[in-house]
């Protein structure tokens, strides 16, 4: 059985881009086009360069 994860979110992703704007925060995927939220989880995650770490230290 395969563990789950704990960093695979959308907010962990290189192509999570969020923007702030007068009527309060809103995330998007940069590569999948369309907005998100920080916590979500898609087939396509990239995970960011400290995120990489951070997993090899725990030893995934």
């Amino acid at each position: 059985m395969e563990k789950k994860n704990r960093y695979h979110c959308c907010a962990t992703c290189v192509n999570f881009k969020p923007l702030k704007t007068a009527g309060g925060m809103h995330y998007f995927c940069t590569r999948l086009g369309y907005e998100t939220k920080p916590d979500y989880q898609f087939n396509c995650w990239e995970p960011k360069p400290h995120i990489v770490e951070l997993m090899k230290k725990e030893g995934r």
